[in-house]
């Protein structure tokens, strides 16, 4: 963000205002840790949707997924500082030299959270638990948000997911492919080599699950967030989520402290980003997500207030995210069916203005294909769209379109806040749309089940979407637009190419690291010359942070890991 990026050296500044004491009511007393490291304290943060069904695979957002991964752990992990796969509840692999057959090893002395379904105990996380856990995952069943990924990798997965679309309770053989060799020993064969195998399995959701707690449980298993994370669930109510500390986690720190730090962890509802930032600069929550630079100040006051000790002791911390915000189309329907229809919506938007304009400098714009930088994809490689005009309006003529003539007015569905940066983005993209083309949109502001019945039922042609990288690879933005994919993220354009579909399956195979990056960027440059997608821009992820929350480290991947933060109030100079 070009004018963040400014603002951040005042943003630091502000940080040497006064403390706050936080919310810690129901926090257990605190207890001073190796290292100066404090235990206790209740972290709170806000978001804007609802949280729903805490099940790992059940969770198709960024916002149930920042939940669901404190209460479940993840076969592998990613680390964002070193950009790099580490262990979880997997400690090792090996894999074959074909790279077909990969064989865990699964940490022993892992328990699950005290629940009725154990008697009031904790049970031992094993090797079963995990192919159960794979198993949901590679299932027919239309909760389950991730079956694409292992549809057609895995041995046996996709006659697995056709024999469970229609059946309440998985076969007990599961996934053929999948086989559990003794207690801590799990093997998993591939189709195909899959280089990039480990990588896939730090989805967040892909925690993992009880077996026994979902076969004791069945379909009221929604209610029972029952895993292995750090912390464990307490409560969701119509305000808020409560998750507690979890005393039995097998993680610890460099000094030997055993994890979390955290007595609980609270998430609550935000009506609007500024009612966020009244609450964050009231102390009532320890975290803002998605800051807006333009109403920082208004709301945690000037420089000089911070000088005087007026607004809150706080930081700021960012990464550059592995996402994208962008315009979808129904590719199928009549009014977006002409590639060339597409294409001049893509070429009559102007990035670079509405990054300066409508959302003040915060954000990157999208000008080299669908998928973001990141460590293993060099995305400059790929041309995407350039504002031009002229050019859009030849296509929307040549389409049957002049000046729009004969374009129906369309529902807009753009799930946010009214006023929010999403909200002014899409404002200034229906602005340019109607003065470059003459084409009327109408903005429908909804939440993010709302937009998804609209676009399951045919009714939206055109709305507002963003994806974040589940795990650092292209093959995870590429992958929604794969004609073979189902589930409610995937592939919801109907873009259709049996181009694409074979590049993709060619790239996701190469055991060269050239070789696949190459593909995945042919599978890129195709979504721009068939105009699947309107992309508009990236951001970075920027985080405020109360000063007390210490160890809290912004990731790429806008996820959360409260592992290892801990609370302790900052001195006078701090």
């Amino acid at each position: 963000m070009r004018y963040f990026r400014q603002l951040l050296g005042v943003l630091t500044l502000l940080a040497i205002a006064s403390s706050c004491g936080g919310s810690s009511e129901n926090a257990t007393e605190d207890l001073d840790a190796k290292g100066g490291k404090r235990y206790g304290g209740e972290f709170t943060f806000m978001t804007p949707e609802k949280i729903g069904d805490l099940v790992p695979m059940y969770v198709g957002d960024i916002y149930n997924s920042r939940v669901v991964s404190q209460i479940y752990d993840p076969i592998m992990a990613y680390d964002p500082v070193t950009e790099s796969v580490v262990p979880g509840v997997a400690e090792s692999f090996t894999k074959s030299s074909d790279a077909k057959v990969y064989t865990f090893k699964i940490r022993k002395g892992i328990t699950f959270h005290k629940d009725d379904c154990f008697d009031g105990k904790t049970e031992k996380l094993t090797a079963e638990d995990v192919k159960y856990t794979l198993d949901l995952a590679c299932s027919g069943s239309k909760k389950n948000q991730i079956g694409h990924i292992f549809k057609l990798r895995i041995v046996g997965a996709a006659e697995f997911y056709e024999q469970t679309k229609d059946v309440e309770e998985i076969p007990s053989e599961g996934v053929s492919g999948i086989k559990v060799l003794d207690d801590y020993t799990l093997q998993i064969t591939l189709l195909n080599p899959s280089p990039g195998f480990d990588v896939i399995l730090t989805n967040p959701n892909l925690g993992i699950v009880s077996k026994k707690a979902f076969e004791h449980y069945g379909d009221k298993i929604v209610d029972h967030a029952v895993g292995s994370g750090p912390f464990m669930f307490e409560s969701n109510s119509g305000d808020k989520v409560r998750l507690i500390r979890n005393p039995h986690y097998w993680k610890k720190d460099e000094f030997g402290n055993q994890l979390p730090f955290l007595s609980s962890v609270v998430v609550k509802y935000a009506k609007n980003k500024k009612s966020e930032l009244i609450a964050f600069g009231k102390a009532e929550t320890d975290l803002v997500l998605e800051i807006p630079v333009e109403n920082i100040e208004n709301i945690l006051g000037s420089l000089k207030d911070a000088q005087d000790g007026k607004n809150i002791k706080h930081k700021v911390d960012g990464e550059a995210s592995m996402s994208m915000s962008y315009i979808a189309m129904a590719c199928q329907s009549d009014e977006f069916s002409d590639v060339r229809v597409r294409k001049a919506f893509n070429m009559a938007i102007d990035r670079d203005a509405i990054i300066d304009n409508a959302l003040e400098g915060e954000g990157w714009p999208a000008e080299n294909g669908f998928v973001p930088k990141m460590a293993n994809y060099d995305n400059t490689a790929v041309d995407g769209h350039t504002y031009n005009v002229d050019a859009a309006r030849a296509l929307m003529r040549s389409a049957g379109y002049p000046n729009g003539a004969n374009f129906p007015t369309l529902d807009f569905y753009v799930n946010t806040k009214e006023g929010s940066g999403v909200h002014k983005m899409c404002i200034a993209i229906k602005n340019q749309l109607k003065e470059n083309l003459n084409v009327n949109l109408n903005i429908k502001l909804c939440s993010l089940n709302e937009r998804a019945a609209a676009i399951e039922s045919g009714e939206a042609k055109i709305w507002r979407a963003g994806w974040v990288a589940d795990f650092p690879d292209p093959e995870n933005f590429l992958g929604l637009f794969y004609g073979k994919n189902e589930g409610e993220n995937m592939n919801p354009y109907n873009f259709e190419s049996d181009e694409f579909d074979k590049l993709f399956v060619e790239a996701s195979r190469e055991q060269n690291p050239e070789k696949r990056e190459m593909l995945y960027q042919r599978c890129d440059q195709l979504l721009i010359d068939q105009a699947a997608v309107i992309p508009i821009l990236t951001d970075d992820h920027v985080v405020m942070i109360n000063a007390r929350v210490r160890n809290f480290k912004a990731s790429p991947l806008e996820s959360l890991d409260l592992t290892s933060v801990y609370i302790k109030e900052p001195l006078k100079n701090d």
